[in-house]
């Protein structure tokens, strides 16, 4: 049809990979990314460290502008969507321009959860989401000696171990009992701070913040709720994400906890499709409606989405897995560990490389590797093939669990 216009809003990696899907499952209509970010759309993961090391890193872009145009993708680069019209299939642009869509797709992401102490405006507090927020903070890093993170999850981890392996004073603050508590076990919890501990990082839990104390409008210190100040030349905030709901809630689209959609992408409001960070959505293994924010689920999701706007749809199922990589420590993780009673430890983690699967029942529910990749890689496989191994199986390694996975898929012969 000579209207058909597919438009994108967000250019992450989820948008990127949705504009990608699209071509490749032969939509050939008029398709245009719409980025609010004037970067060629880049990894984000990198920023929190390998960007933060080196003065000179550029961000690492998803794909060169050759692909773009090659592809017939309209990429509009520090562009800002400020309305959308479901009636009118149209959109507005901040510099009031507007545009016309046969079907819209939303991967808007989520924004830094804001501190709300005292004195959290202040010069020297820094948020990190996008490759603007990286080049301010490495900035600031250059000369900071004492640097506060406040939030021990991954975000805060990842940048506390970049600075603490460059020679920076670091002190995490973290309110819950633990690091990373909402997203792994007691054991790999435990294991990550004495490996942040073993960089030289103050780790503090059980404690908030009071308020950050500054002079001049700058950052001298985080104070906590029991009163201490920390000396600080550099704050950075990560305590958590909120899923970027505005377009969508304003154009009066359902959202509980992001953007509501169905196990195709879909929308509450026909021909709108939403995706990634930005979305709560039902998933299969864990008969849940969650929301997830990973690299995988925004690109797994953008597949999903593109199919479902060719008409072609196919239920998001999708074996959840995340990664961290925090100094010389890579943890990952496969599937999602929901209503866990039952741990089964794999390896020593005194030597700095392990595994621990989660069981719900009799059934693996997640694993969970530190510096074990291809142990991750087979726990995906196992995830998604459903298959549960016993206790002597994994104490047996790796090899034997792969041999046993080979077995139990097999084609069976008649």
């Amino acid at each position: 049809m000579a209207d058909e216009h597919i438009i994108i809003i967000g250019a992450g990696h989820g948008g990127v990979q949705a504009a990608a899907s699209l071509r490749e499952e032969g939509y050939d209509g008029a398709l245009t990314l719409i980025s609010a970010d004037p970067e060629l759309p880049y990894h984000k993961p990198p920023l929190s460290k390998t960007f933060l090391k080196a003065p000179d890193a550029e961000p690492q872009i998803l794909r060169a502008q050759a692909f773009y145009d090659s592809q017939k993708i309209d990429l509009r680069l520090g562009a800002e969507v400020t309305a959308i019209d479901p009636a009118a299939h149209r959109l507005t642009l901040s510099d009031g321009s507007s545009l016309s869509w046969s079907k819209l797709l939303l991967a808007t992401g989520a924004r830094p959860r804001r501190l709300t102490v005292p004195g959290a405006g202040l010069s020297g507090v820094f948020y990190l989401r996008d490759c603007a927020d990286a080049r301010l903070l490495r900035t600031e890093l250059e000369t900071a000696r004492e640097v506060v993170v406040i939030g021990g999850g991954f975000i805060g981890l990842e940048v506390a171990a970049t600075m603490a392996m460059q020679a920076k004073r670091v002190t995490v603050v973290e309110a819950a009992e633990r690091l990373l508590g909402r997203a792994v076990s007691r054991q790999v919890s435990s294991h990550m701070r004495a490996y942040h501990e073993s960089l030289g990082i103050r780790v503090l839990t059980q404690t908030g913040v009071r308020e950050i104390g500054g002079e001049q409008g700058r950052v001298k210190a985080v104070v906590t709720d029991a009163g201490e100040a920390i000396p600080a030349d550099a704050v950075l905030v990560g305590i958590g994400a909120e899923p970027d709901t505005r377009l969508a809630a304003a154009a009066g689209i359902f959202c509980e906890d992001g953007i509501r959609v169905d196990e195709t992408c879909r929308t509450s409001i026909a021909d709108i499709f939403a995706i990634g960070d930005c979305v709560s959505f039902p998933h299969r293994a864990s008969g849940r409606v969650l929301r997830l924010e990973s690299v995988q689920n925004a690109t797994d999701q953008a597949r999903c989405a593109a199919r479902a706007m060719l008409g072609k749809p196919a239920g998001y199922d999708a074996v959840a897995w995340f990664w961290s990589d925090q100094g010389e420590r890579k943890l990952q993780m496969a599937g999602l560990a929901f209503d866990v009673d039952r741990e089964v430890l794999s390896g020593d983690p005194q030597s700095g490389a392990f595994a621990v699967f989660l069981f719900s029942g009799a059934r693996l529910v997640a694993v969970e590797t530190v510096n074990r990749p291809g142990e991750h890689m087979l726990a995906r496989r196992m995830l998604a093939a459903g298959y549960t191994p016993d206790g002597a199986l994994i104490a047996e390694g790796p090899a034997a669990l792969k041999a046993a996975l080979m077995a139990e898929t097999a084609p069976k012969r008649t």
